[in-house]
């Protein structure tokens, strides 16, 4: 009990003590920008962030909080969830397993739609569960509408219908519910919660779907063996769930699906509740990523279930191991967060990022006339926004697609025969001198570019940490 109270209050200093990453500052432009949907991803982490500004402002202490919160509600919802599989005893122990993952870890720190996600996928298994096994109507449109919201936080929630129909066709003693007025209210009450993110795609040409889907299905469908991604996402997954655990979980669902493939069918209904909501997603994405690189977090959600099934074949020696190497990681991670030992060669840090912003604000002050933006996507750009009291633009004052920095700021003619202040992140830094060259689509759209001293931002023994190329432009040429 000591240990796991000990990672988890390791967990909420980390989460006070970081900085703002880019994801917590492009989501919180969510935020400030409310609407239906959004292109890279659905509303729910805005809205979310948006709720919790109202009562905690904006900070960076309250984003984190944020995710810190919800979070918390998440893992208290899992607790009672696991309840409906295990005893008193098992229950506490799978409760342990939980706590000891990165996963509660990662959307403890850094907002991403995962924190809502986790949030409303447990939430829809829990009415999911009490509509199958109480049969009450209100459970079962209870659960269309909590697995609608955990749609309208992140696409892969498609999962946890498709899960139910699954559970559905495979249990002898539920299959009833396949053509009941209970699974149709479910599914209607599913759709009228994720109209608005297909009202915005509607509205939008379809950006958004297109985006998540065919774009990278264009890539999978390439069909390029790479075992090197396969082994990258294997990991980062025994990362998120640490090696007992994961290895555990490798070995048990293995017996569970040779168990199905020879039987064609579990016995325990219960067991193939949580199988349903846990291995396609897991599979799916272990098999994508024989192909394409799949994200840390893509598979994260399939996990809430899985540790239910698993961790009650995993001894209590192996809990004391698992706590052990969670407090070793989280321990090493609290020292890159204080001491930053180890720079990242990224712009995805929280390092430096309040630093860059009170020098660009000086450094803006000499430019009349003058707007900021950047070209990264959306990284450097969103800090920029959340430090600053001004609009910061991105990638499309160069002509270039830059996700919900186009889609909010679309029109760019105010911004005609303006100066404006360029910012290029250097991620390798291999010396403190200007660039060599000019980027050149700086001088397509503005009659003059002139480098200045790069931004320098060096830790306290005065060893430089993040490097910035600057420039000054001057009349913008809006094409």
């Amino acid at each position: 009990m000591f240990g796991v109270l000990t990672v988890y209050a390791l967990r909420f200093i980390l989460s006070l003590l970081m900085g703002l990453m880019p994801q917590d500052a492009y989501y919180y432009f969510y935020s400030e920008h409310l609407a239906l949907s959004y292109f890279d991803h659905p509303p729910m982490v805005a809205y979310m962030l948006k709720f919790f500004s109202l009562f905690l402002g904006k900070s960076v202490w309250a984003v984190k909080l944020t995710d810190f919160i919800v979070t918390l509600i998440s893992f208290s919802a899992f607790y009672y969830l696991s309840s409906f599989f295990l005893s008193k005893e098992r229950n506490l122990k799978t409760l342990f397993f939980y706590a000891t993952t990165f996963l509660l870890t990662i959307i403890s720190i850094n907002t991403t739609p995962d924190v809502p996600l986790i949030l409303f996928w447990t939430f829809s298994l829990i009415a999911v569960y009490k509509a199958v096994y109480e049969n009450k109507l209100f459970f079962w449109i209870l659960s269309g509408v909590l697995m609608g919201l955990a749609f309208d936080s992140k696409y892969t929630a498609l999962f946890l219908p498709f899960g139910l129909i699954l559970f559905l066709v495979l249990s002898k003693e539920h299959r009833h519910f396949l053509f009941s007025k209970e699974l149709l209210l479910s599914v209607l009450f599913f759709l009228i919660t994720v109209s608005p993110v297909f009202i915005w795609n509607y509205q939008n040409n379809w950006i958004s779907f297109s985006f998540q889907s065919s774009e990278r299905a264009g890539s999978i469908s390439n069909f390029n063996l790479e075992p090197v991604l396969f082994l990258g996402n294997l990991g980062t997954q025994m990362l998120i769930l640490l090696p007992v655990l994961f290895i555990g979980m490798v070995v048990i669902l293995n017996k569970y699906v040779k168990k199905m493939f020879k039987k064609g069918i579990l016995k325990n209904d219960k067991d193939l509740f949580l199988i349903s909501f846990s291995v396609p997603i897991i599979l799916f994405f272990f098999g994508v990523s024989l192909f394409y690189w799949v994200k840390l977090n893509w598979i994260m959600p399939g996990y809430i279930a899985v540790i239910i099934l698993v961790s009650r074949y995993i001894s209590i020696k192996w809990l004391k191991v698992q706590i052990v190497i969670s407090l070793i990681f989280h321990l090493v991670f609290l020292i890159e967060v204080i001491f930053y030992p180890v720079p990242i060669k990224s712009d995805d840090t929280w390092y430096g990022w309040e630093e860059l912003s009170a020098e660009v604000q000086t450094i803006q002050r000499s430019i009349p006339d003058s707007f900021i933006f950047s070209n990264d996507g959306y990284k450097t750009s969103a800090l920029l926004d959340f430090f600053l009291d001004e609009k910061i633009y991105a990638g499309n004052v160069l002509g270039e697609f830059a996700l919900q920095f186009s889609v909010v700021y679309p029109d760019l003619s105010n911004l005609k025969g303006k100066n404006a202040l360029f910012l290029d992140s250097d991620k390798r830094i291999k010396n403190l001198e200007k660039s060599k060259k000019t980027p050149a689509k700086l001088n397509d759209y503005f009659e003059k570019v002139e480098q200045l001293d790069p931004i320098i931002i060096k830790n306290n023994r005065g060893k430089a940490m993040r490097k910035f190329y600057v420039y000054r432009c001057e009349n913008y040429l809006k094409k």
